[in-house]
């Protein structure tokens, strides 16, 4: 049995500010294009909005008295989807690329493996270099982790280490991240 108010039909997000006559303050501060800002009673700011064929919109509703402004909602609620929508776009995606190493990795095979490191490091891509001990390798570790320093080493003008090796379970894992681009 559902709850008594419980039903929103779907489709219809919950508005961020309350507009025109979904106010609740008896009195409200209000700012605009056109207006004196100052506390007006809620009716008369409504009138005022009215008048200019415009929106009040409660921008600040913990103030006291809650901040109210005068504008056209359609076109503020635009401009706040436009706004979100460029900062999700400046946001930077981190990319994190992965390489593999067994404890006896041969000199061929590591130059191969350090020359993708450092294309994925000038491209901007976040490394995470690791070497898998398989079986009995495990008694290897110090071969590992010699080899996870070199490899940090080669690439120390391409990128900084982030975190030091560290074993856990049967991976020794070590991550580089790429200098920032001058």
């Amino acid at each position: 049995m559902r709850k008594k108010g419980s039903y929103r039909p779907r489709g219809r997000e919950e508005e961020p500010y309350k507009v025109n006559s979904r106010i609740r303050a008896r009195e409200v501060r209000v700012v605009g294009d056109n207006v004196k800002v100052d506390v007006y009673p809620l009716d008369e700011a409504l009138k005022m909005a009215e008048e200019q064929s415009l929106d009040l919109v409660e921008i600040s509703p913990k103030a006291d008295p809650p901040v109210c402004k005068i504008i056209d909602y359609s076109k503020f609620k635009y401009e706040q989807k436009k706004k979100q929508k460029e900062i999700k776009a400046k946001a930077q995606k981190t990319v994190i690329k992965e390489i593999r190493f067994g404890p006896n990795t041969d000199d061929h095979d590591f130059n191969f493996k350090l020359n993708h490191g450092k294309k994925f490091l000038s491209e901007g891509s976040k490394l995470k270099v690791y070497v898998h001990f398989v079986g009995r390798t495990i008694v290897f570790k110090d071969r590992g982790e010699l080899l996870l320093l070199r490899y940090a080493s080669e690439l120390e003008e391409y990128g900084k280490v982030e975190q030091l090796p560290k074993l856990e379970g049967k991976r020794m894992t070590l991550f580089i991240a790429p200098k920032a681009a001058k």
